[in-house]
């Protein structure tokens, strides 16, 4: 089944839903995957300020086998009760500098470094592949550790008879989307956060994220098949919405690979 329960989300063979926000429920291989669970209030968060709440509560996800944050320090992808949803997983991947801030049981994985999930429906593992992500435009400020604004971790999931799929993160960088094709030229699916989140006092406003062109020519690089796209609202700083990513693609002749339904409702992915 595929539909939604009052009180929760039916277990799936081969799925996505989007929750609002950053926030991705991902089942495959026997596996509940989330990522950058953000399960707080609409309200004021710090310097950020949220303007829905999620489709689905963390009570309705239910317990996940596995949590991938892209980063740690901005409440518009780990809040305060995101962050307890993942710490009480048997595992959280994500960087190495927000793996030392968050302590067990995450896991830190450089750029291009791999870790290995046994999968629930037995056949095998399912592999996580850390992958780079530029947080803001290629030629902002680098801190010390090399990164622009911070620290962000995209992931590629894979295994024997699943589809590929790309979780961007909070990645601007066509250049860096281009890496990740010719390392991983298989992948099927993408998840691309296209709001072009802006902060004024951040790079001159440019986009922190992808915006909906940018977003367009993401999926043109990769050659997926479907692209379900995140964290384009639920946030005041996000200066796209969907219309604009649905023009972009339509633009682009990109249309056919959109996949856009009702927060918390499953999309299927083929295999």
């Amino acid at each position: 089944m595929s539909e939604i329960l009052t009180t929760g989300l039916f277990r799936q063979e081969s799925a996505i839903t989007v929750l609002g926000g950053p926030t991705a429920v991902i089942d495959l291989g026997g596996l509940r995957i989330v990522s950058d669970p953000t399960f707080d209030n609409a309200g004021p968060h710090g310097y950020l300020t949220k303007t829905a709440d999620p489709a689905v509560d963390e009570d309705g996800v239910g317990r996940a086998d596995l949590v991938l944050v892209s980063h740690d320090t901005h409440p518009d992808n780990l809040d305060e009760r995101g962050r307890a949803f993942a710490k009480a997983a048997p595992l959280v991947l994500t960087g190495p500098l927000a793996a030392g801030r968050l302590g067990s049981p995450a896991v830190g994985l450089t750029p291009w470094a791999s870790h290995s999930v046994p999968r629930a429906d037995g056949d095998g593992d399912l592999t996580v592949l850390a992958v780079p992500a530029v947080h803001g435009p290629e030629d902002g400020e680098r801190d010390a550790d090399g990164n622009v604004n911070c620290e962000v971790t995209g992931f590629v999931l894979s295994g024997q008879g699943l589809p590929t799929v790309y979780l961007s993160g909070d990645n601007a960088s066509i250049r860096t989307v281009a890496e990740i094709s010719r390392r991983v030229p298989d992948v099927g699916v993408a998840v691309l956060n296209a709001g072009a989140a802006r902060v004024p006092a951040k790079f001159d406003g440019r986009p922190l994220s992808l915006d909906s062109r940018t977003a367009a020519a993401a999926a043109a690089v990769l050659g997926v098949d479907t692209v379900v796209p995140a964290h384009y609202d639920g946030w005041a700083h996000f200066s796209e919405g969907l219309s604009e990513i649905e023009l972009a693609f339509h633009e682009a002749g990109l249309s056919p690979v959109l996949r856009v339904v009702p927060h918390g409702t499953w999309i299927q992915l083929a295999r």
